[in-house]
């Protein structure tokens, strides 16, 4: 039996904290190299992409299925990751590179999985002619999609900052939110920018299959974060070095059961198991918000003073008992502050308790950075491309993932709403500096990268 490295006592427990403490698996992920897949026509390519991703992955969601009813742990998504588009479709035209995009909207259709992401580029140190095309046929490409994910990596240690790229970002944020303006401009929801992004992320928007990864491969993304507030909850007042050792106990117990289910996914699908992703993911629903985590360690509101610092613990010990857990924890692994994804942040940002800049020093602590945060749809692309040069400055002198996912939602101001619905779930549109990044922007050029980059 595939779990039988797992006690009797591992999986009862696991069953309690789906009963009461909402745990569930956010994700399997089935990475596909999509290398072998070139051809010298856009129709070539599309045709050995649909059937290439409908072979490997054909049975994930019966699989999934099967093992959430089997051990009682809901798996909430199946998603697949890609090879970089740029990679294997760049050289074709803007239209054509959508058409590829459509085929992977079929194959995920076909094979009913919730998003497949790998519609992505690497430009830390300089945006190629593939690249251009790529970013290009974004705005398209998202709109004409329903399950594609997009990212793109702008920065990156050892590179430094590609301002041009970022400039490029801003602008293309602006006509992705025109373009899907009827639907709350949902295809900035789609697209992440990054810093240092890695190979192995299982989670929307940002998941790639790194060329560095096996020919396929499960990864599996775990969330948790109401098994660590009842975890809290029945601790008490009790001191910071105890409340980390609560924190990766129930990390411990939160990684061995995200273990089970993908390494039992992998053997069913007869594709090697590579890593589980140990973030707290939050949703909209009451009970699995991070945000209420950090109030439970005695802050009356998330966004007051002292977030930081609770974010910071929590983070490090999450990831302490990930490790302690399995030698197969990857991806980002961590705590997320999503806002619209997270009930806790949503009722803080309603009532302003929450603001961009205290969300930003939040992110030099967490697993990724500024997450599905709607801002006015008339802020300039000058204003989007400096918050996203502010983030990747967090990633970069830190050596960590930094990501930014902004919606500026296309005729809408600060106090009305978005509603994604789903996992995207729902927010306010919060305010953003109104003085001008313009001039800063749009010097261009690289920021060079820092001291940190001379590890040899």
């Amino acid at each position: 039996m595939e779990y039988a490295n797992f006690s009797a006592e591992e999986i009862l427990e696991t069953i309690n904290m789906v009963r009461f403490e909402r745990l569930d698996i956010r994700t399997v992920t089935v990475g596909i190299s999509l290398l072998d897949c070139t051809g010298d026509t856009a129709a070539q390519v599309c045709d050995r992409v649909y059937d290439k991703i409908t072979r490997i992955a054909g049975n994930l969601r019966r699989v999934s299925e099967e093992i959430a009813s089997e051990f009682g742990i809901p798996i909430v998504n199946n998603r697949i990751a890609v090879t970089p588009v740029a990679l294997i479709a760049g050289r074709f035209a803007r239209d054509e590179i959508v058409q590829v995009a459509q085929a992977l909207d079929r194959a995920a259709d076909s094979i009913g999985i919730d998003f497949i992401g790998g519609l992505s580029a690497h430009v830390e140190k300089g945006i190629g002619e593939s690249d251009t095309r790529l970013l290009t046929a974004l705005p398209e490409a998202l709109a004409e999609t329903r399950r594609v994910c997009a990212s793109v990596n702008v920065a990156s240690t050892r590179a430094g900052i590609n301002m041009d790229a970022i400039a490029t970002m801003g602008q293309t944020i602006k006509r992705i939110a025109e373009r899907t303006a009827a639907e709350s401009s949902i295809g900035c929801a789609k697209l992440v920018t990054f810093c240092n992004a890695v190979e192995d992320n299982p989670f929307m928007a940002g998941a790639y299959h790194g060329i560095g990864e096996p020919e396929c491969v499960v990864n599996v993304g775990i969330s948790g974060p109401g098994v660590v507030l009842r975890a809290l909850a029945d601790a008490g007042d009790v001191d910071f070095g105890t409340l980390a050792s609560i924190i990766r106990r129930a990390a411990f117990k939160i990684a061995r059961a995200g273990e089970l289910i993908g390494r039992t996914a992998a053997q069913r699908l007869a594709i090697p198991f590579g890593i589980i992703d140990l973030s707290l993911a939050p949703t909209p629903a009451a009970g699995d918000s991070v945000a209420r985590v950090l109030e439970a360690m005695g802050l009356a509101r998330v966004g007051t003073h002292g977030s930081t610092a609770a974010l910071a613990l929590l983070n490090d010990a999450v990831k302490k008992g990930g490790a302690m857990a399995s030698s197969h924890v990857g991806g980002l692994s961590g705590a997320f502050i999503p806002l619209s994804e997270d009930e806790g942040m949503i009722a803080a940002a309603e009532r302003g308790e929450i603001t961009l800049d205290k969300l930003e020093a939040m992110t030099a602590v967490c697993s990724v950075g500024l997450d599905m945060i709607p801002v006015p749809g008339d802020t300039p692309a000058e204003t989007l491309a400096a918050i996203i040069a502010d983030e990747a400055a967090i990633g970069v002198i830190n050596k960590k993932t930094t990501a930014v996912r902004l919606i500026p939602a296309a005729n809408k101001t600060v106090g009305d709403w978005v509603d994604f619905g789903g996992l995207l779930g729902r927010a306010p549109i919060i305010p953003v500096n109104r003085n001008s990044s313009q001039r800063f922007i749009r010097r261009g050029g690289r920021i060079p990268a820092p001291l940190q980059a001379l590890t040899n």
